[in-house]
C-alpha cells in the first residue's frame, strides 16, 4: 500500500488537480484519472480497489487500469508523492 507524503498538498477540479510539495517547492499537474488515483490514495485505497474504480469509472479494462496505475504509481514514487506504508499500512 502507499500513502501520499506529508508535505503534498493537493486540490482537485473537474479537469484534474494540481499538487504542490510544500518540502521541495513542486508543483505537478495531474489530469482526471491522475487526480483520482490521488484522491483514492489519499483515503488509504488498496491498489485492487483503485484499479476496480479507474476500470468502471473511465472504461477501461482491468489489466490496462492495472498497468496504467503501476506506471502512475512510479512516478508518484520518483517524485517522492507517495511512500509505501508497508503491508500493514
Amino acid at each position: 500500500m502507499y500513502r501520499v507524503s506529508e508535505g503534498v498538498r493537493s486540490t482537485h477540479g473537474q479537469d484534474g488537480a494540481i499538487v504542490l510539495d510544500v518540502r521541495q517547492g513542486q508543483m505537478f499537474n495531474l489530469n482526471l484519472v491522475g487526480s483520482r488515483i490521488l484522491e483514492l490514495l489519499e483515503t488509504g485505497a488498496t491498489e485492487s480497489a483503485i484499479v476496480d474504480e479507474i476500470s468502471q469509472k473511465f472504461e477501461v479494462s482491468r489489466d490496462i487500469a492495472e498497468s496504467d496505475l503501476g506506471e502512475f504509481i512510479e512516478s508518484l514514487k520518483q517524485h517522492r508523492l507517495v511512500e509505501d506504508s508497508g503491508p500493514n499500512g
